[in-house]
């Protein structure tokens, strides 16, 4: 049963919870390595972040997966998503970096424009971006200079264009470290996923459940110009699990953040296009094994 959950809805919720300074109402810069030991969270993220660490836990959660990361690498998170490790009492020390900034920094430019460029801040990316050694020196150079501008500073129009110019070279060395892991992977079958993934945020974004109902593995295969069972197939080699299975986990993750965000499972089940609340119910306690009830901790 979940019951601890971290609503990080500004950068500085996190920063208080591992007792770091508060230097910025929107962006928040902790090195872990000044605020260990500190306990474990499973955050609701209502911001952009980016974990930049030396090590990680052996195991976190991300969405409906579980993830083992690798050492020296970048986790990216973006509003809407749930991630980490349920608080159990355990003290953790940890090297490294947090860069948490909330999408109000952003609204208005052209890197707001730009986010959705940055495929590694999406549910269906799940793996780290491996840092090499001159990566890390680079991103961690910036993350000081960035935190001294906001020492120095008080809030003002000019700073945050600084932390924004900081915060594109950031992100580019990222997006650089993406590219470069994607051409060492099966190209041919990350496009078929991304845009499969594409498909489905389109779907739920013009509402069409709420008068077609689920998309159907039919559905997504003729829209992507695939035979049903040949789609499901490019699924499977993909990704080890069916393409009906990929759309139920995309479902139960949008059913995580609708319900943490204050909908009653009644409201969730009918944004989500289900026919009945106890449809919905019964397919989030086979995915997540617990019901929504239990997973608001009611």
């Amino acid at each position: 049963m979940i019951k601890k959950i971290l609503r990080v809805e500004t950068p500085n919720d996190y920063a208080r919870y591992v007792n770091a300074p508060e230097l910025h109402p929107l962006v928040s810069i902790i090195s872990y390595d000044e605020v260990s030991p500190f306990r474990h969270s499973l955050n609701n993220y209502g911001v952009y972040g980016l974990f930049i660490q030396r090590q990680f836990p052996k195991i976190l959660s991300y969405g409906m997966k579980t993830l083992q990361v690798s050492d020296g690498s970048i986790i990216a998170v973006a509003p809407g998503q749930l991630g980490g490790l349920e608080d159990n009492g355990e003290l953790i020390s940890l090297s490294g970096w947090v860069l948490l900034w909330s999408p109000e920094l952003l609204h208005g430019t052209d890197l707001e424009r730009q986010m959705k460029r940055y495929l590694y801040f999406s549910y269906f990316y799940t793996d780290s971006l491996r840092m090499e050694p001159s990566e890390w020196l680079a991103i961690t150079q910036l993350l000081i200079q960035m935190r001294e501008e906001m020492k120095a500073h008080e809030d003002s129009p000019s700073l945050r264009n600084i932390l924004l110019g900081y915060l594109r070279l950031i992100l580019e060395y990222c997006n650089r470290i993406y590219l470069r892991q994607l051409s060492q992977e099966d190209q041919g079958n990350h496009d078929i996923l991304k845009r499969f993934h594409a498909l489905l945020e389109q779907y739920f974004r013009e509402g069409r459940q709420l008068s077609h109902g689920l998309p159907t593995v039919t559905y997504c295969a003729s829209e992507l110009a695939y035979s049903p069972r040949y789609f499901g197939d490019i699924v499977h080699k993909a990704t080890g699990g069916t393409a009906i299975g990929y759309i139920h986990d995309y479902v139960i993750n949008q059913a995580k953040s609708l319900l943490m965000n204050g909908h009653n499972i009644s409201e969730t089940s009918r944004l989500l296009g289900f026919d009945f609340p106890h449809h919905f119910t019964r397919l989030f306690k086979r995915i997540v094994g617990i019901t929504p009830s239990e997973f608001l901790g009611k």
